[in-house]
Formats: structure tokens, C-alpha cells, sequence
């Protein structure tokens, strides 16, 4: 039963979709107005969360044949033969779906709906079918799936949008890139081997450390701009110190691209990202 569950847990990207859901979380937060009552915000986070890993299992569905090609992913379930593909399996990813973006539109309103299943349909659709076997900039669109998840919260306060959700949004859209072209320098191998197009594949790593750093740069200037519109010196301060983090980081993978630095730089955007998203929702809070 242990066994099972975490393998669940790992087919379903749960760890990716308890970070997609809070982005939906710092979206509401950030978006000025009444916030909903706490259980729709409890169902605007399940919600996000079961899209998000719909869009999880249908890439472990669809990508089995990658996954037995690189170390990092060949014991996947789909790949040791643990879970079957067939259709029962796509029955329920796409009743998952269903169930979270009609919930959202039944309990909170379409626009949330439709965010949410926009975030599931790029990362499951648009990035693992259409991007991902043919071009190395298939996760620069591929991070819109958390943008969506931030314009779903924004929506359940103001489906209108304000600028404080959409500069979010646009963070998280600028942010994705590098922190897998990182993983993807560590993985370079296995990609190749693969036969995936990732940039750093594609370019070669010391061309992707630059375009990391360039990206970076992009990540930490927008993530600036709510401070603008609103958000007071707590998101600021720590929109200012994480993004000097991943920028000190970025700027060793220039000077030295390696597996150490890369990965050194993929957690640093990890750090980067969680701090803003936690000042994100706790500044409105704090602050008023």
C-alpha cells in the first residue's frame, strides 16, 4: 500500500501541483477586493491542485517511451510496468479535469474554470504533446501552466484582473525557463540521449548559462514591479534578496557551467520562487 501511494503520488506531480496551487493562493492574495470565504478558497486550491495533476499524470501517461531513455525517470510506473497504460488510466485523468474545472465554475465563476483548465491543457497538451519532442523553447511556453494558476486566484476575487495578479503571472511565465534549463545543463546527458531538444542540448551549456542569466535578470525585475501597484516593503525586500540569490547563482553557472552549479542555480530559483510567493500572500495580510 506504501508503495502504491508513492507511486501515485509521483505519477500525479504532486509536488509540482502543491507549488501550483499555492501560485493560485499568492494570486487571490495579491488581487485587491474581498477575498471569498475560506472553503472556496479551499476549493479554488483542490481545484488547481487536481488539474495540475491531471496534466502530471497525462505527461507520465504520454512521455513513458522518454522516461525508459534517461536514469532520472526510468523507474517511473509506466516504465517498470507498475501502472498500465490504457484506458482506464486516461478515464481518469480526464474525469480529474472535469472534476476540478467544473467544480471551479459551479463554486467560484468561469473564469477561474477557465484558468484552471488553461493551466492543465499548456502543461499537458501544449508542452508534453505539441513543444517538447520538437523545439528547445518548448518550456518557455510550458511556464504559462503557473501563470494560469495565479490568474485562477486572481479571478476568484476580481475576474476583471488587477496589475498586481497579471505581473505575477508574468513572473511566473519568465521564471520557469531558467529554473529548468538549470536541470536541464545537470541532465544534459540524458536529454541527448533521450533525443528531447532542451536548450542547453540544442546550444550547449555555455550558450544556456547566458540565456539562464538573461532570463534571470527578466525574472527578478518584473518580480519587482507589484511593489508598484501596491505591495508593500515586505514582498519587496524579499523580492529584492531572493532574486539576488538566483542572479549570484546564475552568474556561477556562466562562469562555470557544470552539474554542481547548474543544480546550484535550479534550487536557487526553487528558494527564489517559494519566498516570493510566501511574501506574496503574507504582505496584503501583514500590511493590510
Amino acid at each position: 500500500m506504501r508503495a502504491t501511494a508513492g507511486h501515485i503520488y509521483s505519477v500525479l506531480k504532486l509536488r509540482i501541483g502543491i507549488m501550483i496551487a499555492v501560485c493560485a493562493l499568492a494570486g487571490l492574495a495579491v488581487t485587491p477586493g474581498a477575498a471569498p470565504p475560506a472553503w472556496q478558497i479551499a476549493v479554488l486550491g483542490l481545484a488547481v491542485l487536481l488539474s495540475s495533476a491531471s496534466a502530471g499524470a497525462f505527461n507520465h501517461y504520454v512521455e513513458r517511451d522518454l522516461d525508459a531513455k534517461m536514469a532520472r525517470t526510468r523507474n517511473r510506473p509506466f516504465v517498470t510496468g507498475r501502472f498500465r497504460p490504457g484506458l482506464p488510466w486516461l478515464w481518469a485523468i480526464g474525469a480529474m479535469l472535469v472534476v476540478s474545472v467544473g467544480g471551479a465554475a459551479l463554486i467560484l465563476n468561469i473564469q477561474v474554470a477557465l484558468h484552471t483548465f488553461l493551466g492543465a491543457f499548456v502543461y499537458g497538451v501544449v508542452y508534453t504533446v505539441w513543444l517538447k519532442r520538437r523545439t528547445a523553447w518548448n518550456i518557455v511556453w510550458g511556464g504559462l501552466a503557473g501563470s494560469f494558476a495565479v490568474l485562477a486566484g486572481a479571478s476568484a476575487v476580481n475576474p476583471g484582473l488587477a496589475a498586481e495578479p497579471v505581473w505575477l503571472a508574468i513572473v511566473l511565465f519568465l521564471w520557469t525557463p531558467p529554473h529548468f534549463w538549470s536541470l536541464a545543463i545537470a541532465l544534459h546527458d540524458d536529454y541527448k540521449a533521450a533525443g528531447v531538444p532542451m536548450l542547453p542540448v540544442v546550444v550547449g551549456d555555455t550558450k544556456a548559462a547566458w540565456i539562464i542569466l538573461a532570463h534571470t535578470i527578466a525574472v527578478v525585475a518584473a518580480s519587482i514591479v507589484p511593489a508598484f501597484y501596491g505591495l508593500g516593503w515586505i514582498y519587496l525586500a524579499t523580492a529584492m534578496v531572493g532574486g539576488g540569490w538566483f542572479i549570484h547563482r546564475s552568474i556561477q553557472l556562466v562562469k562555470a557551467p557544470s552539474r554542481k552549479t547548474a543544480m546550484a542555480n535550479f534550487f536557487a530559483s526553487l528558494i527564489q520562487l517559494g519566498l516570493l510567493l510566501v511574501a506574496a500572500m503574507l504582505d496584503p495580510w501583514i500590511l493590510g
